[in-house]
């Protein structure tokens, strides 16, 4: 399960550092917020059984929300994870939001994304900080899985 989630890592890794570096398009920033939230399912997958191992929840979820809750409920007190799941949250409602890119090909390329009245700009600078929350996330999950 590990060598999934690190797998996913790495194409995520290389979507940030290479590619986006290279062709700087919107479509590179949905095709690397797409790989994370995978990433983040696959790890959620992984903690959810062993939090069934440990008799945490009667069984797997099978609905992508009742994964969600029983996420918060178990991880509680893990603040890397709740960020996480709010991170994953958002990353699963991108596809249905409107959307509008910036300056595309050029150096300070953007993706503009509007939750309600909230307007959300994912630049590269955006896109570093998600990457750290979930550098500390995956650390995470490898200490939980490796226990």
């Amino acid at each position: 399960m590990i060598s999934e989630i690190l797998k996913e890592k790495t194409s995520a890794d290389h979507l940030l550092y290479v590619s986006l570096k290279y062709t700087k398009t919107g479509d590179v920033i949905l095709n690397l917020i797409a790989r994370w939230k995978s990433m983040i399912e696959i790890s959620f997958d992984a903690l959810l059984e062993v939090a069934l191992k440990e008799k945490k929840i009667p069984h797997l979820p099978e609905s992508p929300k009742q994964r969600i809750e029983f996420m918060k409920k178990v991880y509680k007190k893990s603040p890397e994870i709740q960020e996480t799941i709010k991170l994953y949250i958002f990353f699963k409602q991108i596809p249905e939001l409107p959307k509008t890119r910036e300056g595309e090909f050029r150096k300070n390329v953007a993706l503009k994304v509007t939750r309600g009245k909230e307007e959300i700009r994912i630049d590269t600078e955006k896109l570093k900080e998600y990457s750290e929350l979930l550098e500390t996330f995956i650390s995470k999950v490898k200490h939980i899985l490796s226990e």
